[in-house]
């Protein structure tokens, strides 16, 4: 679970309020992203989160023109986080497919590119409403078309790179949803088993290592 949002006027790296400004866009925005992870959509609510940030509900009027345009903004983030961090990883250069598969696993390594709490909230939200389930719909297709044609990049026929790009998909889905009480070592143990199984080739002594590097910034390991 992503950690609680930090407010603008309590990060002693930010720029100093001026005004009678006491929260940002971004606070409303982080802390009802907050909201939606932990407790759904339908507790998303102008006042609730007025109360959270220790302001009033005309604060709320400066940054979004009702509740329904807050939700929208959450959308948008959802996608240009999440959707647009996988696209990006499956186009990112790589020399052999199990790099590339490792720089899908960056996804899963740092929660900023992609928050998979966040996700589960949007999927949870679409069962209950039909314009989130088409938007929803879209950014599925788009990450399997990105992981398709990673695939099919590095020669595998177009119907083995969508089987396998599904089995990658939502197996990571999966994995997330299932939080399993596992050390990173672990995880970083199993890497090479689990690129094998999805690429059907060997993973480098060099792949590895730049892996492992690359999630001690994110994991304790």
């Amino acid at each position: 679970m992503p950690p609680k949002p930090v407010l603008h006027r309590d990060d002693p790296s930010a720029a100093p309020l001026v005004g009678n400004v006491k929260v940002t866009r971004d606070d409303w925005l982080n802390v009802a992203m907050d909201v939606l992870i932990t407790d759904g959509v339908e507790q998303v609510k102008v006042l609730a989160l007025s109360e959270r940030l220790n302001v009033s509900r005309s604060s709320f009027y400066w940054y979004f023109k009702s509740r329904q345009d807050l939700l929208d903004a959450l959308l948008k983030t959802w996608e240009q986080t999440n959707t647009a961090a996988m696209v990006a990883r499956a186009e990112a250069p790589a020399e052999a497919i199990t790099g590339a598969v490792l720089n899908i696993f960056h996804c899963i390594a740092n929660p900023a590119l992609f928050n998979t709490a966040l996700d589960f909230a949007v999927r949870d939200w679409a069962r209950r409403s039909g314009k989130v389930r088409s938007l929803l719909d879209r950014s599925d297709a788009l990450r399997l078309e990105a992981l398709t044609q990673m695939f099919m990049r590095f020669g595998f026929a177009e119907l083995e790179a969508m089987t396998r790009a599904k089995v990658l998909y939502y197996m990571q889905l999966g994995y997330g949803m299932a939080e399993p009480n596992e050390s990173h070592a672990h995880r970083l143990q199993m890497t090479p088993y689990y690129l094998k199984v999805f690429t059907g080739c060997e993973p480098s002594a060099s792949e590895l290592e730049e892996f492992a590097d690359f999630t001690k910034k994110y994991w304790d390991i």
